[in-house]
């Protein structure tokens, strides 16, 4: 028997459309589930049933009162909660953090207003950790994020309580953001399709800064032409953006891409971490070595990328971590609650000077600059997303700060390049090891490369489906 939580969310908005289904019996079966369920991976924050229900209804007066519905937008009526970094105006929002557990967002951001404007209906806010700074979602306001595959192992972050939703069927697709990996850390973890797009694609405003251009809003989905509906919906600029992307081609859409052959593409594969020296888990050059030769068995030329980034690039991505730690406002009378981490962080950050970070900066562009004319080359690059299967909960949390970074660097060591370069890339999940635990591997793109990078993922999906594995609480 089919449920509602088994259609992909392209298939529940059909169904929508053609009168099917209706978006509040959909939104019910959702916050039934959330309510059952959600104590045991952690996904959600903050449920907003009643805001859930009224836009439900409203999306199900919508489709009554249109008279062409295959005009409505492909994700109507469909359910995608909100990551809480991101304000949503009159919804708590505490950035994973007990010093803002009594904040409430006064905007919408502007990636909100697009998913309302789409018609989607909000479940609530999905957990993340202090700040969106670490790799793991832990954190004083909400019990930790479990990847649905083993609910002792960490679901990743700092997206975690968003693929935590998705993979236990929570919710059919979820936003997330990526400064340093924090969609394609926890899709990986939670054996789902993460893309973070081209820096600049989906507009930061009106509140967060984007001024150093790492960090981006994106999706994550079980299948690619989910993702690729979702970014269709949250893409664009908005005035005062810092960074914009090369737009579409006219009349095109993202979601178009998952129907287009790639063609025969050259792709580059390195198994070297760009920024540190670290061991790749066996099970994860599995799945790599795997992949590699998919895409050999689909036609593609894949060849060993040269050497384009060093470990130089390390201490100066550090620094503008702590500098973006530092940034975020904090009562200084609720400084206190700061988790460990997040203070030795911002303590970093604080003591930066302005010669110094601009330097740092700098030096990261010109190594970016480089680097384009060599990966430009490519129409892909493949890599591991992890360096080692999911971690358990706690591994990074309990150690002390200098430890639990340096054990985040290692676990992550060939994503946030992408950040620096701004980059699309995409996590598939490809492989499941011995254990059964999902071990994910990444594709970067050209810049404004997400339509190469969606349809070849489709194909890969197509090539090696994995839509019907599912973790035991699926079924629950």
């Amino acid at each position: 028997m089919t449920r509602l939580h088994d259609l992909t969310a392209l298939e529940q908005a059909a169904a929508i459309r053609s009168g099917e289904l209706s978006p509040l019996e959909l939104t019910d079966h959702y916050l039934d589930r959330i309510e059952r369920l959600n104590e045991r991976v952690g996904a959600f924050v903050t449920v907003t049933a009643d805001r859930a229900r009224r836009q439900a209804g409203e999306a199900a007066r919508r489709v009554q009162e249109c008279a062409e519905r295959r005009l409505l937008p492909p994700l109507h009526g469909v359910a995608v909660p909100v990551k809480d970094l991101s304000s949503v105006r009159g919804v708590r929002l505490t950035r994973g953090s007990a010093a803002c557990a009594d904040l409430v967002g006064s905007v919408d951001d502007a990636v909100v207003t697009r998913l309302r404007r789409a018609g989607t209906v909000l479940l609530g806010k999905t957990a993340t950790p202090e700040f969106g700074l670490p790799c793991y979602t832990e954190s004083a306001v909400a019990p930790p994020a479990r990847t649905p595959w083993d609910p002792a192992r960490s679901a990743g972050g700092s997206s975690g309580g968003a693929a935590a939703a998705v993979a236990a069927g929570l919710a059919p697709v979820a936003h997330g953001s990526d400064g340093g990996g924090s969609i394609r850390i926890p899709a990986s973890a939670c054996g789902l399709v993460g893309l973070k797009p081209t820096r600049g694609r989906i507009s930061r405003g009106p509140l967060a800064p984007d001024l150093f251009g790492l960090v981006t809003d994106g999706p994550i989905a079980r299948t690619v032409r989910d993702a690729a509906a979702l970014l269709d919906v949250m893409h664009g600029p908005e005035p005062g953006d810092l960074y914009t992307a090369p737009p579409l081609p006219p009349g095109r859409r993202f979601l178009d891409y998952a129907d287009i052959d790639p063609g025969r593409l050259r792709i580059a594969r390195t198994l070297v971490p760009p920024m540190l020296e670290t061991t790749v888990h066996p099970d994860c050059v599995t799945a790599y070595e795997k992949t590699s030769a998919l895409l050999e068995e689909l036609g593609h030329h894949v060849e060993e990328l040269p050497p384009v980034f060093g470990p130089q690039l390390a201490p100066d991505f550090a620094l503008l971590w702590s500098v973006t730690a530092a940034l975020t406002p904090v009562d200084p009378a609720r400084e206190h609650l700061l988790q460990p981490l997040t203070r030795w962080l911002r303590d970093r950050g604080n003591a930066v000077g302005g010669p110094e970070l601009l330097a740092a900066h700098a030096r990261l562009q010109n190594a970016v600059r480089a680097a384009l004319p060599v990966l430009d080359r490519f129409d892909a690059i493949l890599t591991p997303t992890l360096a080692a299967p999911p971690a358990p909960v706690g591994y990074f949390h309990d150690a002390e700060p200098a430890v639990n970074f340096e054990r985040q660097n290692r676990f992550t060591p060939f994503c946030a390049v992408y950040n620096l370069s701004g980059q699309p890339a995409v996590t598939l999940p490809l492989h499941w090891n011995a254990a059964g635990l999902p071990i994910g591997v990444m594709l970067a793109g050209r810049l404004g490369g997400e339509g190469t990078l969606i349809s070849l993922a489709a194909q890969l999906e197509a090539a090696r489906p994995w839509r019907r594995r599912r973790p035991p609480i699926w079924d629950a």
